[in-house]
């Protein structure tokens, strides 16, 4: 059943948010530490500057309204000096605070994306079968850039906002201690304010991001199938999936709207119904002569200054509630761990001899039971060198068997060696440098030609290359595009045909030169004379290697070594073709019933050509 666009998998807990997960962000900012110094030295000087010019203007106030009639300006142009020198400093250290700390969470930023798709890059199959891509790529783009500001200019805001608020309080208190008392009242409902509706912002911040993933996600499957989508003339119904998630993502956008709407209301109305009250009271002490006209202006500016202060803390602890919602999704991603364990002293593995061995092999997907599993109980001793096939209907276990070899997945009963040791004994990249696949659907990266062969060993020779597309029978067609080996294959090899995608993988292959090979219905896709070519190039590939084949088609296999013959997860027969043939059983069941398929195919072509 399709899951429901931003619905979680089934079974797994929501993240729980932890505010310690900010001290995990903050870690990434560590190697930038001089910078951000050097930015918040910046923005605190700024701050500083800023808590000056209130206390200048008010004697610019004094100076021109309670010397009317005076022609000595002196005061009045000194004061104005100050002020225009105050205005450029501030000008300058605002500008270096503002690119110090945008270089310091462009930096996080980077690391902390390299860091998570790099853990990603360690997660095994089963990972990846339980997430959806476009959720993954969502955490790994929107999220990310979520935390950017709490990673770098939200502590520099806070230090600056710290120092604004504790200076402008005190200069309110020296400016007229009576005012402040009232001014300040109103700080407690202020943050009370913040903390009951950023706690709410918070939680609605999680949904968004998570219906926004989800919406992703359904486009991400949309768009890498649309030729299944557009074959099946199912764009209303992709039409109606992604539309519920951008519904989704849209009604959790508009509670968030509200809510921060809210906020910002309260917080307006709160500071400006404070200055209304600081205006009438201060007019009342200076019409009393107890305070100036300039000293009124004074105060006014210091209370707006606490009043955006405060404002602007209410947003830092928005955006702080926000970056909790996607450091949540972040962390739930890099605290996955694999369930392919590594060894704690791994056995060097530099160049395999290709003998594998398994013993007692079961396997089981995570969650069946032992009476469910896919492989029961296998014994199989493969020399170094010999070519194996597996045969048998679709569902016997011919794929799950040698996607346990490089460790795709690990056994769950017995034991899989490789040259007499247990593969787990092995590092996985060690273990994985030796086997080469070559799958049904081969998968192309969008570069040229070049790069998808040099996939295989990106140290190669420019000739090593050609060699190895040579040897994959591929150079020739290669050579014949007008861009030869730079020849760009668009998004998984699109602009290529079945058989060149193939031929490019065997190369690919070739160019890797491990010492186990397994070929997975490899030439199943292809047309007659491309499957040739193909099956020429694979009969090279396999000379020296230890190969496990697995085909339909019994006339690809026959010149095996061995076939192994697989039904409901067990070997039920293992010999060469012949023995087999005169041994019975479901190998000639397989064999005749293809025999005389491709025999009644052979005929309606005969009497189509006649």
């Amino acid at each position: 059943m399709l899951s429901r666009p931003g619905q979680s998998a089934p079974g797994r807990p929501r993240a729980r948010r932890d505010p310690r997960q900010l001290t995990r962000l903050l870690a990434y900012a560590r190697p930038y530490r001089r910078l951000f110094v050097l930015g918040l030295l910046a923005t605190l000087v700024s701050s500083g500057l800023g808590l000056v010019f209130p206390k200048l203007f008010g004697s610019l106030i004094d100076a021109s309204f309670l010397k009317v009639g005076s022609t000595d300006t002196t005061t009045l142009d000194r004061t104005v000096g100050l002020l225009l020198g105050i205005f450029a400093l501030s000008a300058v250290f605002g500008a270096a605070q503002a690119y110090l700390l945008a270089r310091v969470g462009a930096g996080v930023v980077a690391d902390l994306r390299r860091s998570l798709f790099s853990h990603l890059l360690t997660l095994s199959p089963r990972f990846f079968g339980d997430h959806k891509t476009g959720d993954l790529t969502s955490r790994l783009t929107a999220d990310v850039g979520t935390v950017q500001g709490v990673t770098s200019t939200v502590l520099a805001q806070l230090a600056a906002q710290a120092v604004s608020l504790v200076g402008a309080v005190a200069l309110l208190v020296a400016t007229s201690p009576q005012l402040s008392l009232l001014t300040l009242a109103v700080i407690p409902l202020v943050i009370a304010t913040a903390f009951t509706i950023g706690g709410r912002i918070r939680r609605v911040s999680r949904e968004v991001q998570d219906a926004v993933a989800g919406a992703n996600a359904s486009a991400e499957e949309a768009i890498s199938g649309v030729r299944v989508v557009q074959s099946f003339t199912a764009e209303p119904l992709e039409r109606r999936r992604y539309g519920a998630g951008v519904q989704q993502s849209f009604v959790a956008a508009l509670k968030r709207a509200r809510l921060q709407a809210l906020m910002s209301g309260s917080m307006s109305f709160l500071t400006f119904s404070a200055l209304a009250l600081v205006l009438w009271y201060g007019g009342r002490l200076v019409m009393a002569g107890h305070l100036t006209p300039g000293n009124l202006v004074t105060f006014l500016f210091y209370a707006v200054q606490v009043g955006g202060t405060v404002a602007s803390l209410t947003g830092s602890f928005n955006q702080f509630q926000e970056a909790l919602g996607a450091s949540s999704r972040i962390f739930e991603l890099l605290d996955e761990r694999s369930d392919l364990p590594a060894p704690a002293r791994p056995v060097p593995l530099s160049r395999a001899a290709g003998r594998v061995t398994f013993q007692h092999v079961s396997f089981a997907y995570q969650g069946e039971q032992a009476r469910d599993a896919v492989l029961h109980d296998l014994n199989v001793d493969v020399p170094a060198g010999q070519v194996v096939a597996l045969v048998g209907p679709s569902g016997a276990g011919k794929t799950t068997l040698v996607n346990l070899i490089p460790r795709f997945w690990d056994v769950t009963g017995g034991q899989l060696q490789v040259d007499g040791r247990d593969v787990r004994d092995y590092a996985l990249p060690d273990l994985r440098a030796q086997v080469g696949l070559v799958p049904q659907e081969t998968l192309l990266f969008s570069g040229t030609v070049r790069e998808n062969i040099l996939y295989g060993r990106p140290d190669a020779s420019p000739q090593e290359v050609e060699d190895a597309a040579r040897a994959a029978n591929a150079h020739s067609f290669i050579t014949a595009f007008e861009a030869g080996y730079d020849t760009v294959v668009g998004e998984r090899g699109v602009k290529l045909s079945g058989g060149q995608r193939q031929r490019i993988a065997i190369a690919r292959a070739v160019l890797k030169d491990p010492r186990i090979l397994i070929l997975d219905e490899a030439t199943s896709a292809l047309d007659n004379e491309s499957e040739a070519l193909v099956q020429a190039a694979l009969e090279r590939l396999m000379q020296g290697r230890t190969t496990f084949v697995i085909a339909h088609r019994l006339s690809t296999i026959r010149n095996a070594d061995r076939i192994l013959v697989m039904d409901a997860g067990r070997i039920v027969q293992d010999g060469p073709h012949a023995a087999l043939l005169a041994q019975g059983g479901l190998y000639r069941d397989l064999y005749e019933l293809q025999f005389r398929r491709q025999q009644g195919e052979q005929a309606e072509l005969d009497a189509a050509l006649t």
